[in-house]
């Protein structure tokens, strides 16, 4: 039965050695740390807000991601599996394009979410309930499962004509590489910029409208410690939107020509790696009322531990 190749990086032993530690130590405390920021959330009342539910949702999805890529990617950086299954290669794209596509829509919903808070204070608990906190949740994940399955039927039946991909995952551009020569792709093609518009532009066009209208009430704030104050909330939020989306955006628009593919590599290593690594503490670490709570299950810890 056929089997994909994975090239993964190419370097010296050292090298791969080097790189599989980093990554091991990144995707273990990105594990840790996004599993910390869930608990802390699930088990605190005072955090269950429409803010942290969106958060929690987004650890979960940011954590199914990494590890849709990193597992399979140190299995190749220290030489034990290069080869994988057909089948496997095609689930992993499936997964990560549809996680991807929720972390898109999630970071929308989530500068909404701000928007309201911000510009509407008095509304926003009549308006974000929770059962629409849940509905736009699944809203993240049933759009992208609507269009990532109709693309995946007409994926798995397009005819190869070679197996070796130059990537450390099974990224569906690298493997539409290997299409062989003559095959029309056209509906594959369609349904893929179908899809970016629908989980991609739309998103971007969302957040960007939200913050035109969150800067504009803040510029409206008397004080400029008010506005400061104000500002501080939607830090980390810009800080993911602008990694996720950059790096997305910047994959959609490079040029087919003259490319290098190591860029390639660089860009979704770090779009995959770096932004679930940084979720917990540009989101949530940084924030207060995560901290006070952290700081009294330690204290409550502590206090339990001297009664013993």
């Amino acid at each position: 039965m056929p089997h994909f190749i994975l090239k993964g990086f190419r370097g010296g032993l050292s090298q791969c050695y080097f790189m599989f530690g980093i990554l091991l130590l990144v995707y273990f405390t990105t594990l840790v740390g996004n599993l910390l920021i869930t608990i802390i959330i699930c088990t605190d009342y005072r955090l269950h807000l429409p803010m942290y539910f969106f958060l929690t949702s987004l650890s979960i999805l940011e954590t199914l991601g990494i590890s849709a890529i990193i597992p399979v990617l140190l299995s190749v950086l220290i030489g034990r599996r290069k080869i994988v299954s057909l089948s496997g290669c095609y689930t992993q794209c499936y997964f990560y394009f549809l996680i991807s596509s929720s972390n898109f829509l999630m970071l929308s919903i989530m500068s909404i979410d701000r928007y309201l808070a911000i510009c509407s204070p008095l509304r926003y608990p009549s308006i974000m309930t929770h059962k629409l906190c849940v509905t736009l949740i699944s809203i993240c994940v049933m759009i992208p499962f609507i269009f990532n399955s109709s693309m995946a039927n007409v994926f798995v039946k397009l005819p190869l004509c070679g197996y070796v991909i130059d990537h450390f995952f099974c990224d569906s551009t690298a493997i539409l590489k290997l299409v062989c020569v003559g095959v029309d792709i056209t509906f594959f093609t369609l349904s893929a910029i179908l899809s970016s518009i629908f989980v991609l532009v739309i998103p971007l066009i969302i957040t960007v409208i939200s913050y035109m209208f969150i800067v504009y009430t803040i510029v409206k704030i008397p004080s400029e410690k008010g506005r400061q104050k104000t500002f501080s909330t939607c830090v980390s939020h810009l800080t993911m939107v602008s990694i996720v989306f950059g790096s997305a955006i910047f994959i959609q628009i490079r040029p087919s020509k003259g490319y290098s593919i190591l860029t390639d590599k660089i860009i979704n290593l770090v779009s995959t790696a770096m932004a679930p690594l940084l979720n917990p503490f540009i989101y949530t670490l940084r924030n207060q009322q995560v901290k006070d709570s952290i700081r009294d299950k330690v204290k409550r810890k502590m206090l339990l531990s001297c009664q013993g």
